[in-house]
């Protein structure tokens, strides 16, 4: 190991140990205590700290609110950073969800009955909204054993702990888009879950951020590149897809799960089926988005 390579080892050994020292804060604090104070903080500290992702935030509300004022924007993008604070503080807590189910209700149980036991390959798609991390619950209470991707960490300490945190919501792994991951890295993550769905599995993925290589799709009112891999693999497998929104209720960490299931026409324009697929995707993920912006991460990218 050469010098530069010690020094970015103790580099990555000292950010996990903050990271641990966080967590373990966090996780000693009676929970309602813990993501009121983290989203204290996050509301007031945020734009000051992150002052161009605040000023993203607020972008994209005056594309996707033209209609609305500056004032009413302004208190949407604080109840996202707020939403962020607690969202923080609960996904260093995953495996206390799990074993507390009273906490989510999954409000489409008709949807849910009626496929958990005969689901077959399945992809889940959900969005940045409420505490996403939990929209694939459905899935592991049905004992689907499902798995994820997930945007790989560059510290290999930090990416093993977000894995190890999640091993009981995804059973069956993580697929990580990066350097490191359970899985594989870019170039072979495309193919692996292909794959994976193809030999009767679950997927969960988050597809509602800007792709520089996504389908430009409506979404409020103004295309958006989005990635369309969800669409192609379950148009390609004859897989079924699922669109999952995790709505957080109140202020103590209680969500309500929304299943919408989203048949994926088979004509013989492939193009057009996916595209289609898309189209509804967005759509729907635009109408939960309007039932609760201030609970969608608006700070991210979504248009170019």
């Amino acid at each position: 190991m050469t010098k530069s390579d010690r020094l970015q080892d103790l580099q990555w050994r000292a950010e996990y140990a903050v990271l641990r020292l966080v967590a373990g804060f966090f996780r000693a604090l009676p929970l309602s205590l813990a993501t009121s104070a983290s989203a204290w903080c996050w509301r007031r500290l945020a734009p000051l700290i992150n002052p161009k992702r605040h000023k993203r935030a607020l972008a994209n509300l005056a594309l996707a609110f033209p209609e609305k004022s500056e004032a009413e924007r302004e208190a949407i993008a604080l109840g996202h950073w707020e939403n962020l604070g607690r969202v923080m503080v609960e996904t260093m807590r995953i495996d206390r969800f799990l074993a507390e189910p009273e906490r989510i209700d999954i409000v489409s149980q008709n949807i849910f009955s009626r496929y958990r036991d005969k689901l077959g390959p399945a992809v889940g798609v959900s969005l940045h909204m409420g505490n996403w991390e939990l929209a694939i619950l459905p899935f592991t209470w049905a004992g689907a054993n499902p798995a994820a991707v997930y945007r790989s960490v560059t510290n290999p300490y930090v990416d093993a702990y977000v894995r190890a945190q999640r091993k009981d919501l995804y059973p069956d792994g993580l697929f990580g888009r990066g350097n490191v991951g359970e899985h594989g890295d870019d170039q072979r993550t495309a193919r692996a879950i292909m794959d994976f769905v193809r030999r009767g599995g679950r997927l969960g993925l988050v597809c509602d951020l800007y792709d520089r290589t996504g389908m430009p799709v409506p979404f409020f009112g103004h295309d958006a590149k989005t990635q369309a891999i969800g669409a192609m693999i379950a148009r390609r497998v004859g897989a079924r897809i699922w669109l999952s929104r995790c709505k957080r209720i109140g202020t103590q960490s209680r969500f309500e799960i929304e299943l919408k299931e989203l048949r994926v026409p088979r004509t013989t324009n492939q193009a057009e089926d996916i595209r289609w697929t898309m189209v509804h995707m967005q759509k729907q993920f635009e109408a939960w988005i309007r039932e609760a912006p201030e609970q969608w991460m608006w700070s991210n990218r979504r248009w170019s």
